[in-house]
């Protein structure tokens, strides 16, 4: 049984690729900012506060995989809490790193953003051009950062960089994208497109992003990965389908100009780790405030 340790345990991904990765029998090590009041069964809990002076000592003594999912809850919080940031996206990756390479792991995962790309026409390709230092915010900034750090690495053991792009799902904090919209609708409170749709995204279903996840332990390259949905929609599509599912009529205000997308290319991820099959359309239930369900 492969030994994973995991980051940011409490969040919507990193609870599913624990829940998971204990269903696919791998013995997994999670590391949480807080004592979890529902833990899963299984997992071995271990207390790390990124935000503070730790010691990679209090780490097990040897796993064969990291699976680095971990960021501040504060990145929209710039600059009052950009130290936050930084110590929880980057400074705790460059001490796992360490920690790994002293450990013998084999295989360091990192959760990246497909936001780096930057707005766009097309979907974006692994290999396309990002967003240069003066347009990244602090957090893109933070996360692409890591991605350097990760890749000097790759000599040492594996290393997959994954760019994920509008994970969704139960449990999703409502200040996020899709949540948010759907209380917006509810609440009759105003939504603001860029021309006459808005920006268009492939959202993908925090499930279909945690087999992604585990489907890099078998992988056996190095390598950077979009982890994105089946679906390609538009922010008033998303709206109106959510609308009816509510009951509620959307209401837009249009800005002019022309809408961009952040879409990311998926043919990698299909022919690489897993394909998508949870459609955004499905699963407004499970973004429904669950006061108003």
């Amino acid at each position: 049984m492969k030994k994973i340790l995991i980051t940011g345990a409490h969040g919507l991904l990193g609870h599913q690729v624990c829940n998971d990765g204990i269903n696919q029998g791998y013995d997994v090590v999670a590391l949480t900012h807080s004592t979890p009041t529902k833990p899963i069964q299984g997992v071995t809990y271990l207390t790390v506060d990124f935000t503070s002076t730790w010691d990679s000592v209090t780490l097990p003594d040897r796993v064969d995989a990291i699976i680095h999912l971990a960021q501040s809850s504060k990145f929209r919080n710039f600059p009052d809490s950009a130290l936050d940031v930084f110590q929880v996206n980057t400074a705790s990756t460059a001490k796992l790193l360490d920690y790994a390479k002293r450990t013998g792991v084999k295989k360091f995962i990192f959760a990246s953003s497909g936001g780096i790309y930057g707005n766009g026409q097309q979907a974006h390709k692994e290999t396309g051009t990002i967003l240069s230092p003066v347009e990244l915010d602090y957090y893109l900034a933070s996360k692409l950062a890591s991605e350097m750090l990760v890749q000097n690495y790759s000599s040492i053991f594996q290393t997959i960089i994954l760019r994920f792009f509008f994970i969704y799902g139960p449990r999703q904090n409502r200040s996020m994208l899709l949540p948010r919209l759907m209380d917006n609708i509810a609440q009759g409170k105003k939504i603001t497109l860029k021309g006459r749709d808005g920006l268009r995204i492939n959202p993908v279903h925090v499930a279909d992003a945690a087999a992604a996840v585990l489907a890099s332990l078998g992988t056996m390259e190095s390598g950077i990965i979009n982890v994105a949905g089946p679906d390609i929609l538009s922010i008033r599509q998303i709206c109106m389908a959510m609308g009816a599912y509510l009951g509620s009529q959307p209401v837009f205000e249009q800005q002019e100009g022309t809408p961009s997308n952040l879409i990311g290319d998926i043919q990698k991820m299909k022919e690489k780790l897993h394909q998508p099959e949870i459609r955004l359309m499905d699963s407004f239930s499970e973004l429904q405030s669950p006061s108003k369900k």
